[in-house]
């Protein structure tokens, strides 16, 4: 059996791989061409690492993470609002590891490759078909693949669920444009929390920080306003959103004027969206996995985690299922209710990131109560403490 997996971010790599893993051999189709990669830092949670763990790629990422053990939340005045623990760690004491996104998504390519593993750059899909048979990717170049099942790891944009479902909703901007970058060799680093993001919800924007064992930081910006147009983004240099930042950041707590005064770039006017529900996930020979279908706002800090999370699992169904068309479903049964659940919660967080003024002052009152005993270790544990197995009999986790 033959999938063409499309896409090479996080999702695709895993995927192919789970599925060579139960003996489905897989292509991926990565539109980008080699190399050109940008993006900014984000958390894969124990419930991903384990995922990563199942297909065996755990050890081949793990010296691109930074051990992240907790969430330090602050508000703009200096006073804490919570400390959320990210999980119980793995078994073997792996807790939490943040990575930089395109150093990530490049070692799960490279790793695929290693494994015998076609990975065709440059190559865009354009669409897809499903006959009783086999399925079909068209490319921009006019190449086509062809297959026994295609699926689509072609993120919020994903042209695979377009082709399953042509009424299938679009992404929803959550009301944030997001910017990521790194102070190198810093001071501040030894200021922050060891082993934490440190968050401060500001007066005018939300901020988060990481050191790395360098004695680097890095850090980004969630920016409440209206979506950036590509007009905007092509007319505003890289300086002046630094600039922007920084105005964004004076008078808060925390280091963050500094922290993005003196350092560089690496995310720039990113709009966020989510993905709340999809009706449609598969349609013949035609499937999907993580931000295809479920793509939660950045505030869950689950995105990748749900998106290795479903590499497994779709491996798993398909392996156990008597048809491509029952693995499919079998795989929506086992992951729905999970996702959207988790695709909730990430819109819940991101609403906290907006308000100003009085509003901030009274909502860091509530949110003090809030983590004290809503958003707690123990109600998290849900989230944080699953685990996928790659099981050719069962897809279900524990």
């Amino acid at each position: 059996m033959l999938a063409v997996v499309v896409g090479g971010g996080i999702a695709g790599p895993a995927t192919a791989m789970a599925l060579q893993a139960v003996g489905v051999d897989a292509v991926i189709l990565e539109a980008r061409a080699a190399g050109r990669r940008g993006g900014s830092w984000f958390t894969i949670s124990p419930n991903g690492l384990a995922a990563l763990a199942a297909i065996d790629a755990l050890d081949v990422v793990r010296g691109l993470g930074v051990p992240t053990r907790t969430n330090v939340m602050m508000g703009a005045t200096g006073r804490e609002l919570g400390v959320l623990p990210l999980g119980a760690p793995l078994d073997d004491g792996t807790p939490a590891l943040s990575f930089r996104r395109p150093d990530l998504a490049a070692a799960l390519l490279d790793e695929a490759r290693r494994r015998g593993i076609e990975v065709h750059d440059a190559a865009r899909a354009e669409s897809a078909t499903t006959t009783p048979d086999g399925a079909t990717v068209a490319v921009a170049d006019g190449r086509r693949f062809e297959a026994d099942l295609v699926i689509g790891a072609d993120g919020i944009h994903s042209v695979v669920r377009a082709a399953i479902d042509p009424d299938a909703p679009a992404g929803r901007y959550v009301g944030l444009t997001n910017f990521g970058g790194i102070t190198r060799d810093t001071p501040i680093a030894s200021t922050l929390p060891p082993d934490s993001w440190y968050f401060v919800f500001g007066r005018r924007a939300f901020f988060g920080a990481l050191p790395t064992p360098a004695g680097d930081v890095v850090w980004f910006a969630n920016v409440p306003r209206e979506p950036i147009s590509p007009a905007e983004r092509a007319a505003t240099p890289v300086d002046r959103w630094q600039e922007i930042l920084t105005d964004l950041a004076t008078g808060d707590h925390g280091p963050f004027a500094e922290l993005i005064g003196g350092g560089e770039l690496e995310l720039v006017a990113d709009n966020t969206y989510d993905m709340p529900s999809v009706p449609v996930w598969h349609r013949g020979r035609l499937g999907l996995v993580g931000d295809a279908i479920h793509a939660p706002a950045p505030s869950s800090g689950q995105g990748a985690s749900m998106a290795l999370e479903d590499a497994v699992e779709m491996a798993s169904s398909i392996a156990a299922a008597d048809s491509v068309t029952g693995g499919f479903a079998a795989f929506e049964a086992t992951r729905r209710a999970r996702v959207e659940k988790v695709v909730a919660v990430g819109a819940r967080a991101s609403s906290t990131k907006t308000p100003g003024g009085l509003r901030r002052v009274v909502n860091d009152a509530v949110m003090r109560l809030v983590f004290r005993y809503a958003v707690t270790e123990r109600s998290q544990a849900w989230m944080f403490d699953h685990r996928v197995r790659l099981d050719p009999v069962g897809g279900a986790g524990t």
